[in-house]
């Protein structure tokens, strides 16, 4: 009975293994299609001529990086990179480059003029990268510097988890940062607002002291005349 119990807890422990390499290299095949395609989607977002094309390709992109993220257990990024992303920022891309007649021959005749300035300065982001990932270690204690314990994944779900972590630990460079969006925002409507001559705007100080002289105006009109 001991050698049956025996050999049936081998086959058991077989059996179990050969589902966890078959779930390893099914995880890794995912992993592979997912990195390739957002890899050759990303390229041809700056390479693609036609700017419709270069909005899809994209959202392609995003596609392909939240199925990265659902492999690494990251559900919540995935699903906001979709919403958010794919749902709002690229679709509105699209519709902004569908809908505005833009003349994009027009915006290159000046390219061959930026080419060496813009050559320079890509060459210096690139030997800034390199000396970053050249001289970055892997500290020892950095598993030792979290300051909060990390709770375990079946009390806490991955939401729960970076909402704690967001807006607790790192709430002021959460706020932070949304000024820094705010005052993007306001400089770019400010930049871009331009003033025409044909065209009325509102002037609130002068709707605000309007009085009754100013804005009626009364007139005897006779029968059979017009004003």
């Amino acid at each position: 009975m001991a050698i049956a119990g025996s050999v049936r807890s081998r086959r058991i422990s077989r059996s179990t293994r050969r589902i966890g390499e078959r779930a390893m290299n099914f995880s890794a095949v995912f992993f592979y299609l997912f990195s390739a395609v957002m890899l050759g989607s990303a390229f041809m977002v700056i390479a693609s001529r036609n700017p419709v094309h270069s909005v899809l390709f994209l959202i392609l992109t995003f596609v392909n990086a939240a199925g990265l993220f659902v492999l690494a257990g990251a559900e919540f990024l995935a699903l906001i990179l979709i919403v958010v992303y794919v749902g709002a920022v690229a679709v509105l891309f699209l519709f902004v480059v569908m809908m505005l007649d833009v003349d994009f021959a027009e915006l290159r005749q000046g390219f061959l003029q930026y080419l060496p300035a813009g050559v320079i300065v890509g060459l210096i982001f690139l030997v800034e990268l390199l000396l970053v990932v050249g001289a970055w270690v892997a500290g020892p204690g950095i598993a030792n510097a979290v300051k909060a314990p990390i709770p375990p994944v079946a009390q806490v779900t991955n939401t729960q988890a970076i909402g704690r972590v967001l807006y607790t630990t790192y709430v002021h460079y959460f706020e932070l940062a949304g000024i820094v969006l705010l005052v993007a925002m306001i400089g770019a409507i400010v930049l871009t607002l331009q003033h025409r001559k044909n065209v009325q705007r509102q002037n609130i100080s002068a709707q605000n002291a309007r009085s009754k002289k100013t804005a009626l105006e009364i007139r005897k009109v006779r029968p059979g005349q017009g004003i």
